[in-house]
Parts: structure tokens; sequence; C-alpha cells
């Protein structure tokens, strides 16, 4: 299970997950073997024929991270929801989300943190506006342990 924060600006537009311009979420997930094959933000629907889920943590906000009200927030039904979903691991898309369902500072990577049964991870966000950030290992260590990742060469 993936999540955001918010739709961006472009996203909420369009209704399509991680559909703004030089946004890497689908390019990443392809490129890790998250996914078999690169898929547009328009089939973002398809992603569950593959075990993914996506979600944001404010279902009723778009905009950019900066810009969210907290009151928009809510960390606890949010925790219900994925202790009720049960899914193997959890990835919050940026370190907003996971920042307030977690509670506290965190860092990319992944958390000693589990919410029921889902390990918990944080990604840098693959928004083109935080591409200073970038960092794809933490997308890499979800992969290998979703078993997803490619085989290196050696």
């Amino acid at each position: 299970m993936f999540c955001g924060s918010a739709a961006g600006p472009v996203s909420a537009r369009l209704g399509a997950y991680y559909a703004g311009p030089g946004n890497r979420f689908w390019s990443t997930l392809f490129e890790t073997g998250i996914l078999p094959r690169p898929l547009a933000p328009e089939e973002f629907r398809a992603a569950l024929d593959h075990g993914i889920g996506l979600t944001d943590l404010a279902k009723f906000a778009s905009g950019a991270d900066s810009a969210l009200d907290r009151a928009a927030d809510d960390p606890e039904t949010f925790k219900r929801k994925i202790e009720t979903a049960r899914p193997r691991a959890l990835a919050f898309v940026g370190r907003r989300a996971g920042r307030v369902v977690l509670g506290r500072a965190v860092e990319p990577g992944r958390q000693e943190d589990r919410i029921g049964r889902a390990a918990v991870f944080v990604l840098p966000s693959p928004s083109g506006a935080a591409r200073a950030y970038w960092d794809p290992e933490p997308w890499r260590a979800l992969a290998i342990f979703l078993g997803r990742a490619p085989l290196q060469k050696p």
C-alpha cells in the first residue's frame, strides 16, 4: 500500500495518482521491479492487478504538502483502515504523511514501526518539486522487501 499526503494539483485535476509533470512515481515502481511494466498515471487502477494499493492521508484535500491544512488529516482513521486491509507493507510517499501518521519526525527508509501487520517504509517524494531530495535507495529497499527487485547481473 502506497500512501501520499494528498493529491497534487495536477493529479486532482486529472483524477489520477502521481500525474504531475516530472513525477517519478510510476517510472520508479517499474525501475525497481515493484511493477513488471511501466504504468501511466491514468492506468493507476491496474496497479491493483499487481497487489498494489494507492491512497492518500487527506482524501478530501489537494495541493502541495506545504499548503495542506492539518485539519484534513485523520491519522487514527487511516491506521484503522490499514489494520483492516492488512497490507504486507505500507509505504509513505514523502515524509509528511509518515510524520503525521507516526507522530514523529521520520527519515526515508524502513521504520521500526508497524501498523497492524504492515512493515512501514518512508520513501523520498518522487515529485518533480522535490527533485533536490531524490534518492531511489529506499524505493529499492522496499522492492527487495517485497521480493520484487530485479536480479542484478554479476
